[in-house]
């Protein structure tokens, strides 16, 4: 009597199991791409600072977007915005420098089509000029 009752359980499990995976792989998904979101912000929201920092002590627009790209080793700079207000030309000391960096996401895993694919982070940061 214990037999029958044992393998008909493995069937309810195997089913179980069949119903609950999709969930748990789309759960497992979610959370690694909301981390690497998450990382590519932070990341640039760092960089964009140390572009101020460097905009703040006279550095020239090249110099501003080389500490930018050198401060986010792990991401594209080939997909990196960097935009700096005003031009090199126009800034005097005293004024504020702004830079702006933007940066889109490729999604690994785009499996729910509600969430837009890349999606683009962005951050900017506003310096007095020494």
């Amino acid at each position: 009597m214990t037999r029958k009752l044992d393998k008909s359980e493995h069937g309810q499990a195997l089913v179980e199991m069949a119903l609950v995976l999709p969930l748990l792989l789309l759960l497992l998904f979610g959370v690694i791409e909301m981390a690497r979101v998450g990382y590519a912000y932070i990341s640039i929201s760092n960089a964009a600072r140390e572009g101020g920092r460097v905009a703040t002590i006279g550095g020239t627009d090249l110099e501003i977007k080389n500490s930018v790209i050198n401060a986010t080793p792990l991401l594209d700079s080939a997909v990196m915005v960097i935009t700096i207000y005003p031009i090199e030309a126009d800034r005097r000391s005293g004024q504020t420098v702004t830079v702006n960096v933007k940066y889109s996401v490729n999604l690994l895993a785009p499996i729910i089509d509600m969430i837009p694919n890349p999606i683009e982070v962005s951050t900017s940061i506003i310096m007095r000029q020494e």
